[in-house]
């Protein structure tokens, strides 16, 4: 005989022992909760995702899906559209066709500014081999020049933006349309970063104009603000107020932030989803610790003469760009994952009109610095780990503007990329007779992304972030990595 009891919260006689269920009811009773086994276990696959759930440090460093070739990316962006046929992509054939249409066998072509059936305008650079691969480079590098056996070069990449604001904004987030997180957040969100006293994600420009898309080009999107880039000054000293007056000291500064940083926690306990609200309270944490450690790690003072001219920091020219490349190396090696430097902030690579003017004097600027950077990560044994990129979010057309200039062109353009893990020397992928589609291994920038992500040990679709409850992933599912930018 079964014994009742009272349960008091309902105030209903209930059975002291319930009957057991049969093997039908009780597979019925627990389907939901077998339903939850896959789930746990998708989420525990991903140790980055996993990690990121857990840690109550977003950023602590995490176990990369893959084996790693890079730690750390230093990503050179020329704003604007480098002309990759005046550069690193030669074409006897431009030369030959100068002054005539496009010839018919090619579709028909949109361009930016409409002028698709303007003529072919001629390269006039001087084109010749270097290295041991001899891999050509033209004559407004010749810097560069002297590193290509250390280069991949693709010269097959393309995208989707024909115009600035949705060419920067594809290629730092992987698609043309803004609200996405930015590569490098995405990278700093799977691994976190090696140096807690530093930003994990720094952005660099070189001059005060404003990059295309303004913060959105390094922001995090629907993700946390914890993972997206924090900006120093090229000029003067890179980060502002960083330092107390020297009326306040460390033992008062450290009450001021304890009750700052108890009210924020006591204000976002009711806003647990205000992601920007968190982030601000780890930066007032992130900026007493940078207080010790930052300022050792951008004193160039510290740099000999020689590492100095290395970069060009001795010639106005290459003053500036080359304080940004000495910069990025000792970032770098103090662990920061993800440094990306702007040249020609405001789109200043845009050459419309007068290329010759235009790209003569970015070139001047950028190359010795780029040189220098790539020379100083190899001397130091850093370039082994540390993937460097070069591009901008297109390249030219082989048809002219305004007589003197070209135009934008997504459909086939050259980026490169050196250490981390890629072997050097070798020249991949190809567009057509005049530069203007890509035609072979033809790279879109959800490749690329796939491939630096590889490089760091990300599997991009493995890579998730959860919104609205559906799996995000960097390259929007798409997009294969380059094995023989590694292999060869």
């Amino acid at each position: 005989m079964n014994k009742r009891y009272l349960d008091r919260r309902t105030g209903q006689v209930v059975p002291h022992h319930v009957p057991g269920l049969s093997r039908r009811e009780m597979l019925l009773r627990g389907g939901a909760g077998f339903g939850l086994l896959p789930l746990t276990w998708l989420a525990a696959r991903d140790s980055g995702f996993a990690a990121e759930a857990s840690s109550q440090n977003p950023l602590a460093s995490r176990s990369p899906h893959l084996p790693a070739t890079a730690k750390r990316v230093i990503y050179l962006f020329m704003e604007g559209g480098p002309s990759h046929i005046d550069l690193f992509d030669p074409k006897p054939a431009l030369n030959e066709l100068a002054g005539k249409p496009l010839p018919d066998s090619f579709a028909r072509v949109i361009t930016a500014m409409g002028e698709a059936n303007a003529p072919l305008l001629a390269s006039p650079r001087k084109w010749k081999q270097h290295g041991e691969a001899g891999t050509w480079v033209s004559d407004w590098l010749p810097h560069i020049a002297t590193c290509v056996d250390d280069l991949a070069v693709i010269r097959s990449c393309w995208g989707n933006g024909i115009n600035h604001a949705g060419g920067v904004c594809q290629m730092n987030t992987g698609i043309t349309l803004a609200g996405r997180p930015s590569l490098g957040a995405w990278a700093c969100y799977g691994l976190g970063t090696e140096n807690q006293d530093l930003p994990a994600f720094v952005v660099l420009k070189d001059s005060q104009a404003e990059v295309v898309n303004g913060p959105r080009s390094w922001g995090t999107g629907f993700m946390p603000a914890n993972f997206q880039g924090t900006v120093l000054e090229s000029e003067g000293a890179p980060i502002s107020n960083l330092n107390p007056p020297a009326t306040i000291g460390n033992e008062r500064q450290l009450r001021k932030l304890a009750y700052l940083q108890e009210l924020n926690r006591q204000h976002a306990e009711s806003r647990e989803d205000n992601h920007e609200l968190d982030a601000r309270i780890r930066s007032y944490e992130l900026a007493y610790r940078m207080q010790s450690t930052a300022p050792a790690a951008v004193d160039l003072a510290a740099e000999t003469p020689a590492t100095q001219e290395m970069y060009g920091m001795h010639d106005k020219t290459t003053e500036r760009f080359g304080r940004m490349c000495l910069l990025a190396r000792r970032l770098a090696e103090r662990g920061v994952r993800f440094i990306q430097l702007y040249h020609g902030a405001g789109s200043k690579w845009d050459a419309h009109n007068n290329i010759e003017k235009n790209h003569s004097g970015l070139c001047a600027g950028m190359d010795k610095p780029v040189a220098g950077l790539l020379k100083d990560l190899k001397q130091r044994g850093l370039l082994e780990d540390t993937l460097v990129l070069w591009g901008g979010e297109f390249g030219r057309t082989p048809m002219s503007e305004q007589g003197n200039g070209r135009d934008h062109n997504p459909t086939g353009f050259t980026m490169w990329a050196a250490g981390g893990g890629v072997r050097g020397g070798q020249t991949l992928g190809a567009t057509d007779e005049v530069g203007l589609h890509a035609i072979e291994q033809k790279m879109h920038i959800h490749d690329l992304h796939a491939t630096w992500l590889s490089l760091l040990g990300l599997d991009h679709m493995r890579l998730e972030y959860f919104h609205r409850g559906r799996p995000e992933r960097p390259t929007l599912n798409e997009g294969h990595p380059l094995r023989k930018l590694v292999t060869g």
